[in-house]
This record gives C-alpha cells, sequence and structure tokens, in this order.
C-alpha cells in the first residue's frame, strides 16, 4: 500500500477588535469600499446582497466603536443620500489591507514550515 503525502496549508481570516468586540473584518471593509466606490450606502448594500437595514447597523456600530466616525452620510431627499468614507475611514480601511497583506505572508511561510 502506498502512503499519500500529505500536503499541508496554514489558513485563517484576520478581525480587529476594540474593548467591546468586533470592529473591523472582511465584510466590514467590503462594505466600506463599496460605500466609497458608490456613494451610497443604499447601493453599497444591495451591491453586497445585504440589508440596507444591516449595512446602516455595520456602519453605526463602526462610527460607534471608532474615536471619530469612519462615514459620514447624508438624508435622501430628492436627489437620494450620499455617503463618504472619512479620513479616518481610509486609514482604517490601509491598515486592515497592510496587516491581512502581512498575515496572507505569515500563513504562506508558515505553510512551507508544515510541509518541509
Amino acid at each position: 500500500m502506498t502512503k499519500k503525502k500529505l500536503l499541508l496549508k496554514a489558513n485563517g481570516r484576520i478581525w480587529i477588535d476594540v474593548q467591546d468586540g468586533a470592529f473591523l473584518g472582511y465584510g466590514r471593509i467590503d462594505l466600506l469600499e463599496k460605500i466609497k466606490e458608490l456613494g451610497s450606502i443604499r447601493q453599497a448594500a444591495l451591491e453586497m446582497k445585504m440589508s440596507y437595514q444591516q449595512a446602516w447597523q455595520l456602519i453605526d456600530e463602526m462610527n460607534n466603536k471608532s474615536k471619530e466616525p469612519l462615514v459620514i452620510s447624508s438624508r435622501g431627499g430628492k436627489g437620494g443620500g450620499k455617503a463618504i468614507i472619512t479620513d479616518v475611514g481610509e486609514k482604517a480601511i490601509l491598515q486592515f489591507k497592510e496587516f491581512n497583506k502581512a498575515f496572507q505572508i505569515f500563513l504562506t511561510s508558515y505553510t512551507k514550515n508544515l510541509n518541509s
């Protein structure tokens, strides 16, 4: 009987917490990026196939857990509402992406160690 070679792969996901729970993760970063791209919470929610209420709840949680808001929105009217990502929100996106990149490098390196 021949032995199968077992290839191991390190895997994982990151998120950033604050004292009272989750702050940033992949989904929240995706939402912030969609809002930045589309300028609208409603449009971002539709694109992500989530309810507006869920999107607004995530934004509210992030804004309340941050020292300063990540997203600022104005109510809709005839032309519809608008939403912008603040400088603090931009920094949060960048920091999360840098953290994730470093984590992916770590996983690749650790995978090599597992299989050596």
